[in-house]
């Protein structure tokens, strides 16, 4: 029988109506494949997945395949974005044994759960010298009963070699020194697109944690020609198709080299981690009108986080689908909701509006996607108020007609990592524009995480529907949400928040450290569900790896502590730091969380302290030049005199606010007007 009807995972419950014998990753698991001497069958992807959809629709929904799936392996189904653990063990193998990884992953496994044969989809009929799926489950089937000696043989090979790639890193004689980060950058200033912007080639992913590394190297450096492609990417992006230029919202990666079409699923920890990068890039662009294209994104993709992945329980949902549904029971068709034709736009605006409104989005009739639609771009800007107010007009039009289009799926999961992200971009970014309401949705999100995703003390994953799920929470949730609560006791000025990151912070170290190689950690707790590997990824990807995001918690933790945690949560950063030394030295366009860690640490990091009578929701002067002037990575406070532990002893002067600027454990005297306070920070 089919046992995903109950899962927390909303990709699990899209398989619950399948014939196949469908049943979550445990124990008993396992011990079904033992006992009825079969292999594993472990089928991992995600709910926004275009190819998990296809191979779903052509093989798991198929009766025929089903039964050969039931008789022959206990069936299982892994959600990615619940279980990177366990997507991160298998990939691994993937990868080792076919040279390439991706979604849908088809594992079999021993009923030890060592993989022996891997691979990624697998069609219905065989094309492209690729065999068909049915063919496949039959030659496994054949080798595990006629040739169980290999089997078995390179099951343990292949085991051995996982728990020898989760080694850690090396140790080295490299530290970060401005040295080793110059040519970091350098390095990945070589990759540059110049035509196109961003880096490589197709298909072009955002290199969302590299820009905001790149933007406080060059606020540190002054680098011309490293905010140049800093800007060149944000700009290339945001006026490219990737970019929702409707409702705002990235895609998960453009197929294409020029950022045109997108793969039109929109993620979470994208749009988060972009939203922090283009609110830093706002900060350095003047507020004066017209409003710069990095503020204008900014502004969007908190409306799209708010309008349509936010949660009735405030936090915020995983994804939005790559296809829709244009027809029950048939297959998602990518990006329909999306596309248009120039016909479209004039039936929908008039013929005078929609031939305006087909020049300025780029929809042409030959079309720019399939079909003859196009997806919108946005490549000028208009000249005058009155050419404004009709994009803002024409735009309001096509969102309300796009809107009664059928709409894409909604991945409800709620992820704890990706949560604390959205809540650091969003206090960040209200910092930046001076939007109170965005620091509101990043309470009310950590407000939800604290009290639904902790239980019995310890961190969960992810949640559905306001229900924590069972899978524990791994180090990058732990990570993100320490850096989310410590956004938020720098936006409040509350006590609170420090201290709720600080016994996340401690439970961390206790539970995903390693004792034998100090600075360096596992990616999933000493007391979690022992797998083939334990796995520890130390390389950034589409989200930082675990380690470099807990570099940030601890460094930012050190600065916002009292002393005898401040020296403890250092070191340990600076432990990890050094290990993440070679990551910079060898890989650096994937080291881009890394890059923003060491780029602040060398600074200090730099704290704003400031002494107020008055609360942080209403900013002084002193608070606002703070908050503007500041260099990323920056920890800037307000609050009374010895509220919180960056204001102990630091009193207000002659009855006023004051500010406290440090770099580390130098401090300089104190300053009572913005533009002296602006003149300190501009001292590197």
């Amino acid at each position: 029988m089919n046992r995903l009807g109950e899962a927390t995972s909303p990709y699990l419950r899209q398989h619950a109506d399948n014939p196949v014998h469908w049943r979550e990753w445990d124990a008993e698991a396992l011990a079904e494949a033992r006992e009825r001497d079969v292999p594993v069958l472990l089928s991992v992807g995600y709910a926004s997945c275009h190819w998990c959809h296809v191979m779903a629709h052509e093989s798991f929904e198929d009766t025929a395949t089903a039964e050969q799936m039931n008789e022959n392996f206990v069936c299982v189904k892994v959600d990615r974005e619940e279980r990177p653990d366990l997507d991160a063990v298998y990939m691994n193998a993937t990868v080792a044994m076919t040279g390439q990884g991706g979604w849908p992953m088809t594992c079999f496994l021993t009923p030890d759960g060592e993989p022996f044969y891997c691979g990624t989809y697998y069609p219905k009929l065989p094309r492209g010298g690729m065999p068909s799926f049915t063919q496949l489950l039959t030659a496994i089937t054949e080798t595990w009963r006629t040739r169980r000696d290999e089997v078995n043989q390179a099951s343990a090979q292949v085991a051995a070699a996982l728990r020898d790639q989760t080694a850690g890193l090396p140790d080295t004689e490299l530290t970060i020194t401005p040295e080793l980060l110059a040519h970091a950058v350098a390095a990945v200033l070589r990759d540059e697109d110049a035509e196109h912007g961003g880096f490589g080639g197709a298909p072009k992913f955002p290199p969302s944690a590299l820009l905001e590394g790149l933007l406080r190297h060059w606020e540190r450096t002054g680098d011309g020609a490293v905010i140049d492609v800093v800007a060149r990417t944000a700009e290339a992006m945001a006026r490219g198709g990737i970019y929702d230029q409707l409702r705002g919202g990235f895609a998960r990666y453009s197929v294409d080299a020029a950022w045109v079409v997108p793969h039109f699923e929109k993620m979470l920890y994208d749009n988060a981690q972009l939203l922090r990068a283009y609110a830093h890039l706002a900060r350095r662009s003047t507020p004066a009108p017209p409003e710069s294209l990095s503020r204008r994104v900014t502004r969007e993709i908190v409306r799209f986080l708010l309008d349509d992945l936010g949660t009735a329980q405030g936090g915020f949902a995983s994804a939005l689908d790559a296809d829709t549904h244009l027809e029950p029971g048939k297959p998602g068709v990518e990006g329909a909701t999306y596309v248009w034709t120039p016909a479209e736009l004039a039936g929908e605006l008039g013929p005078t509006d929609g031939a305006w409104a087909a020049g300025f989005f780029g929809v042409t009739t030959a079309g720019n996607f399939e079909q003859g639609t196009s997806v919108p771009t946005r490549y000028v800007e208009p000249a005058t108020a009155e050419d404004a107010a009709r994009v803002e007009r024409v735009r309001a039009a096509l969102i309300a007609a796009r809107d009664r289009r059928p709409q894409p799926d909604r991945d409800d999961k709620v992820v704890t990592a990706w949560n604390g992200m959205a809540i650091t971009a969003l206090a960040e970014a209200a910092a930046a524009l001076d939007e109170p309401e965005w620091t509101a949705a990043a309470v009310r999100c950590a407000r939800f995480l604290l009290a639904e995703h902790v239980v019995d003390g310890r961190l969960r994953r992810a949640s559905l529907g306001g229900v924590a799920g069972a899978a524990p929470g791994i180090l990058e949730d732990h990570a993100w949400l320490v850096t989310g609560l410590l956004a938020l006791h720098q936006a409040t000025g509350e006590l609170g928040w420090l201290e709720d990151a600080q016994r996340l912070l401690d439970l961390a170290i206790e539970h995903f450290a390693d004792p034998d190689q100090p600075g360096s950690w596992f990616d999933t707790a000493d007391d979690a569900e022992t797998l083939v590997a334990r796995p520890r990824d130390p390389v950034d990807g589409a989200t930082p790896a675990g380690a470099s995001a807990l570099a940030e918690a601890l460094l930012t933790a050190a600065a916002t502590s009292d002393p005898e945690r401040a020296v403890r949560y250092r070191e340990l950063a600076d432990r990890t730091l050094e290990r993440g030394a070679i990551v910079l030295a060898r890989a650096p366009r994937s080291a881009g969380q890394w890059l923003a860690v060491a780029e602040a640490a060398l600074r200090g990091p730099l704290q704003v302290a400031i002494a107020t009578a008055e609360p942080a929701a209403q900013p002084t002067e002193l608070l606002a030049a703070a908050r503007s002037a500041a260099p990323g990575g920056s920890v800037v406070l307000a609050a009374a005199p010895n509220a919180v532990p960056l204001l102990a002893d630091r009193p207000l002067v002659r009855d006023a606010a004051a500010a406290y600027v440090c770099r580390g454990s130098v401090c300089d005297l104190p300053v009572s007007t913005p533009d002296q306070l602006r003149a300190a920070l501009q001292r590197n």
